[in-house]
């Protein structure tokens, strides 16, 4: 499946859509959010699914509104390329560094903590 808007797309799908626009893995993400990378797998496999206080950290982190993550309807996701509306390019440009830095920095934090918690 490639469009993950519509009406046959599942709240996995969408997990698996949007966390793939940002250019995220799996162990990523889950270490955005404080799970392991199995949960994130059950997620997106339509296994199981979040609790109400990660499903909004989920659509935060996922730049998404929650209410699309559940039913595609809102605020979904921007693929790369693709014009934001009223948005200059130069801005867009700017925020995917600081957002690749900020992935970077968080990876950098993870492995900083673990060294700590050993």
């Amino acid at each position: 499946m490639t469009d993950y808007s519509d009406s046959s797309a599942t709240f996995g799908d969408r997990i698996t859509a949007a966390r793939e626009a940002l250019g995220l893995s799996v162990a990523q993400l889950s270490r955005q959010l404080g799970v392991k990378p199995e949960t994130i797998n059950n997620w997106e496999s339509d296994r199981s699914e979040p609790r109400a206080n990660k499903l909004q950290m989920l659509a935060g982190v996922l730049n998404v509104s929650m209410a699309w993550l559940m039913t595609g309807e809102g605020e979904g996701i921007h693929l790369a390329g693709q014009p934001v509306e009223g948005v200059p390019e130069e801005v867009l440009s700017e925020l995917r560094r600081i957002h690749a830095e900020q992935i970077r920095l968080a990876d950098r934090l993870a492995r900083v903590v673990r060294k700590i918690s050993v």
